[in-house]
């Protein structure tokens, strides 16, 4: 049944940050917490979600089919938009069946799943492969994986102005530049077409170097008539996307303890490391400001808050 696109504008608030690594360096850091957008649709997935929804209702859609894995942010936001306003979700999903938390919830939000085993997902980008899928459900719009691209890179740039209104509640009047990790570098893309070269966007990447991020990201800016330039990549990874270590996970343990931000260890956990590490290397000068983006993602946390536990002990 086709549905109405919603008239939904959540906000997120800014806040400041102190840490003991940022006051000897003079620098400043606030927050914009897209964790706290929405306690189901959560993040920068909603801004990456939100033209496709609008598409799939202006063309008469039934709903939207996606991909992704077992803990996948993006199905987890896709599916409960759906149930909240009301259109069909579909995932197509990486591996075999398990049982996790997000898996949990897809199916409660209403989601139908299909598992592809590892091979057939990664056929995902072979000429053909959404073909069958098309047929199956023919009233159904698809959404790539991860609901990237320029149509959400500039749906993504609404997150500048939302922090910029906020600027005065912090005493600010300015800042030099957003802090954020990237996947796909289609949040960081709609960063840079907002801020149109205006502060240096420092973008640090979740999957290692050659996985995507350096070829998306310019090809974004280029596709909008926008120049590449704006922006500051840096491999934030520890060397594979999903990675993780005892010092990360210490970092993270003692940075809730001393601001209460919530971390996961997949995206601004592992950004946040590395801002700390560009900042006790000397590179910002005393006086700059900056602007993390904290993209959500705390769903997926779930499943591996023990391991986070026992590696941080």
């Amino acid at each position: 049944m086709p549905f109405t696109a919603p008239r939904w504008a959540p906000s997120a608030p800014l806040q400041p940050l102190s840490f003991d690594w940022l006051a000897p360096a003079g620098v400043e850091l606030a927050v914009l917490r897209l964790d706290l957008l929405d306690a189901q649709i959560s993040g920068n997935k909603w801004f990456k979600l939100r033209p496709h929804v609008e598409a799939a209702a202006a063309a008469g859609a039934d709903g939207l089919i996606s991909l992704g894995g077992a803990h996948s942010n993006h199905l987890h936001a896709l599916a409960a938009a759906g149930r909240r306003f009301g259109f069909a979700s579909v995932g197509l999903l990486r591996g075999e069946p398990q049982d996790t938390p997000t898996v949990r919830d897809l199916q409660a939000f209403g989601m139908q799943l299909h598992w592809l085993g590892y091979g057939g997902y990664r056929r995902r980008n072979e000429p053909g492969f959404w073909q069958p899928w098309q047929e199956r459900y023919p009233r159904l719009q698809v959404v790539g994986e991860g609901g990237g691209g320029l149509l959400a890179a500039r749906s993504c740039a609404a997150i500048v102005e939302m922090a910029r209104q906020q600027l005065a509640s912090l005493g600010w009047n300015d800042y030099q530049g957003w802090w954020l990790a990237a996947g796909t570098g289609t949040t960081a893309a709609g960063l840079v077409l907002g801020e149109q070269g205006g502060r240096t966007v420092h973008v640090a990447m979740a999957v290692p170097p050659g996985h995507g991020v350096e070829r998306n990201l310019p090809a974004m800016l280029a596709e909008a008539g926008a120049e590449d330039g704006g922006y500051r990549l840096l491999d934030a990874s520890l060397g594979g996307f999903g990675r993780l270590d005892a010092q990360l996970a210490r970092f993270i343990r003692e940075c809730e303890t001393c601001s209460g931000l919530p971390l996961e260890p997949l995206y601004t956990g592992k950004a946040l490391m590395a801002l700390r590490n560009q900042v006790e290397a000397g590179y910002f000068a005393a006086g700059t400001r900056l602007l993390l983006l904290h993209t959500g993602g705390l769903q997926g946390r779930r499943a591996m808050a023990q391991r986070l536990e026992e590696m941080a002990a």
